[in-house]
């Protein structure tokens, strides 16, 4: 085939609304070396993930990590040209799929393609997210509704989709990104903070609501990270102990190790990705 990825199918979630779907032409088999025997190496090997905001920044980094340790990945997004080129260079193991995190049903539907396909999910990446900054007194309405239905509530409608896929399967690892910005107020982020620290409740009692199916769910919180987010933000004006920002393979090696079977008695944890920002200001 001229490309690595065809056009599957598309599902629908409204009369005016369409998930576009295109898969990897393997990805709904196992994964096969040269000599057609099942890939077994890697630290997530065989295991299906979906990730949010897979398409570009920190997720496209997240989607070719785990992939690249053996997972099958749904790049989940809605920028349909990076996602699918991402499937495409990533190659049998990815799968784009077009996913409104804010929309409940989307997500539901979303899911049910996925387990079509692969017959599971194991790892769900919540990495979707947008950022605004504005003056509490003069922060506007709809930028509000917004962060709070893509930060917040798109965290919530993934991890209720994929928990009873996860504990019928007796097994499951959710990796909620969060940020420092959610361990800390911040003066100029209200509304950023507020959806992040929200991310923490709901990884803390998702926790809890879940160990017993076997689910664990933990979040990360990145630092100041080089992405297009971060964009024109100087990190030298946050005083990282570290000197420095983060590449994005610094945090999706930490998502990497919360996916994988390496962190099987860990649940409910907070990782900061952050090069000490949270720990204090350090002496110049």
């Amino acid at each position: 085939m001229a490309s690595n990825t065809i056009l599957a199918k598309s599902l629908k979630i409204t009369l005016s609304q369409i998930i576009h779907v295109r898969i990897a032409s393997m990805a709904a088999r196992p994964i096969k070396d040269s000599n057609g025997m099942k890939t077994t190496n890697g630290r997530v090997a065989d295991k299906v993930a979906i990730v949010t905001g897979g398409a570009r920044g920190m997720g496209e980094s997240h989607s070719r990590t785990l992939a690249a340790e053996g997972a099958r990945v749904v790049i989940a997004d809605v920028l349909d040209g990076p996602g699918e080129a991402l499937a495409d260079a990533i190659g049998p193991a990815a799968l784009y799929l077009n996913l409104d995190v804010r929309d409940p049903e989307c997500w539901q539907r979303s899911v049910e393609y996925v387990i079509e396909e692969f017959g599971r999910v194991d790892v769900l990446v919540n990495n979707a997210g947008v950022a605004s900054g504005h003056p509490l007194v003069d922060y506007p309405i709809d930028e509000w509704k917004t962060i709070i239905d893509v930060n917040l509530s798109g965290t919530f409608y993934g991890m209720r989709a994929v928990a009873s896929v996860m504990i019928e399967h007796g097994s499951g690892s959710i990796v909620n990104i969060s940020s420092v910005e959610g361990l800390r107020g911040s003066h100029q982020a209200i509304g950023y903070s507020a959806t992040k620290f929200g991310v923490r409740g709901l990884t803390q009692s998702g926790a809890l609501q879940l160990a017993a199916g076997g689910v664990r769910v933990n979040s990360v919180h990145p630092g100041h990270i080089d992405t297009p987010m971060t964009k024109g933000f100087s990190a030298s004006s946050l005083r990282i102990p570290l000197g420095r920002s983060a590449a994005p393979i610094e945090v999706s090696n930490a998502v990497l190790f919360l996916a994988s079977d390496e962190s099987s008695y860990i649940t409910g944890a907070e990782l900061a990705v952050d090069g000490g920002l949270i720990s204090g200001i350090p002496v110049a």
